[in-house]
């Protein structure tokens, strides 16, 4: 019985330390992608892969949250050897089978993982360690220079895949935490220069012609239906059918008669909404909200500086990623190709959030 009994008080504990409101409402949330897959799949593949992907993802979160997040506040090493380690893996994806003629994933025969989403995780720590330590002489120019660098990196490599939503969001989380530690107004001056230059240049010697299609179509998708438009067009068709409460588990014909493309993936927003409604998705925007609001609370409550930037951070990857869905879907912005926070079918970008998050149950348990 004692045991038993000091088993039960271990769990109890745990529960104490670690925010429980966001922890359970993670788990709810990747629960419901489980049954928003079967719905879209039945109990195909993406069904039976995604019920592995939750499982191993709460898995790793619960793990992270053990592990002491001070080894990545108080040394760089191992910061420095998972940040090299990401940009390796970016690279090596030009070594493997492109796909639809994007070299983004490292492909080993069933295995596909994609190397941006470790790689904005290895972003958010790096700028959570390098801030952290310098937070009195920021207004140097010269750490928004090493920063940039950083940042840089793996950016440059990821346009040349081409990937431009993975680099949109790149460039939000980096400025986003500036603006958080308080930058220098002229050198926020200069950072917007940088990005109206880094911009035309993708746009003139960078992005595919298929890319600027995107962009030059979203505007008016009717101007090629069966083309460029097409995919937006059967999104919104699939998100005004759901209505407010939506055609029911497994009933969106737009879904299941295959005429929304991605239905597992991009456009999962579309999907959900197809299924459960604007109700249905409505309630998934208010979780993942919350879990925004939770981890900025995190962020407010330590004392780390390190804590309150990697919680930014954090915050950023995750309402980005659900914002920039969500306008894809609804044609409030180019399609980018974008997983949405955890509906969207794979592991990559759902084992990528989870670790950031238990890193961040690690900051609340440890202080």
């Amino acid at each position: 019985m004692a045991p038993k009994k000091s088993f039960r008080n271990s769990i109890r504990g745990y529960f104490k330390e670690i925010d429980l409101p966001l922890f359970a409402t993670v788990v709810a949330i990747s629960l419901f992608s489980i049954l928003n897959i079967y719905g879209i799949d039945g109990l195909g593949p993406f069904f039976t892969k995604q019920i592995i992907f939750v499982v191993i993802g709460l898995g790793v979160m619960v793990l992270f949250s053990f592990f002491n997040y001070r080894y990545l506040k108080n040394y760089s090493f191992p910061v420095l050897f998972l940040y090299f380690i990401s940009i390796a893996l970016l690279l090596l994806t030009f070594y493997s089978r492109s796909v639809r003629g994007v070299n983004a994933w490292i492909v080993l025969g069933q295995f596909t993982f994609e190397p941006a989403e470790l790689a904005k995780l290895m972003l958010i720590v790096l700028m959570a360690k390098y801030f952290s330590q310098r937070h009195v002489q920021i207004n140097q120019f010269r750490h928004v220079v090493v920063s940039g660098i950083y940042f840089g990196i793996p950016v440059l490599i990821i346009l040349a895949q081409p990937d431009l939503g993975s680099a949109i969001i790149f460039s939000l989380i980096w400025i986003s935490i500036f603006a958080a530690i308080g930058i220098n107004k002229k050198h926020f001056f200069l950072l917007i220069i940088l990005a109206v230059i880094v911009s035309y240049g993708s746009w003139m010697f960078v992005l595919k012609p298929y890319q600027k299609d995107r962009l030059l179509t979203f505007v008016n998708p009717g101007n090629d239906p069966r083309g460029s438009g097409y995919n937006l067009i059967q999104s919104k068709i699939a998100i005004g059918s759901g209505y407010w409460f939506g055609n029911g588990l497994g009933k969106g014909s737009q879904t299941t008669l295959g005429f929304l493309p991605e239905s597992h993936n991009d456009f999962v927003f579309a999907a959900t909404a197809e299924q459960f409604g604007f109700a249905g998705i409505g309630l998934v925007m208010t979780a993942i909200l919350f879990v925004v609001y939770r981890i900025l609370g995190i962020g407010r409550a330590v004392v780390s500086n390190f804590g309150k930037i990697f919680a930014i951070g954090m915050a950023v990857f995750i309402l980005s990623h659900a914002l920039i869905g969500a306008s894809v879907n609804i044609g409030l912005v180019p399609v980018t190709g974008i997983p949405f926070p955890f509906l969207s079918y794979g592991g990559s970008y759902l084992i990528s959030i989870m670790s950031g998050l238990g890193i961040l149950q690690s900051i609340k348990r440890y202080g």
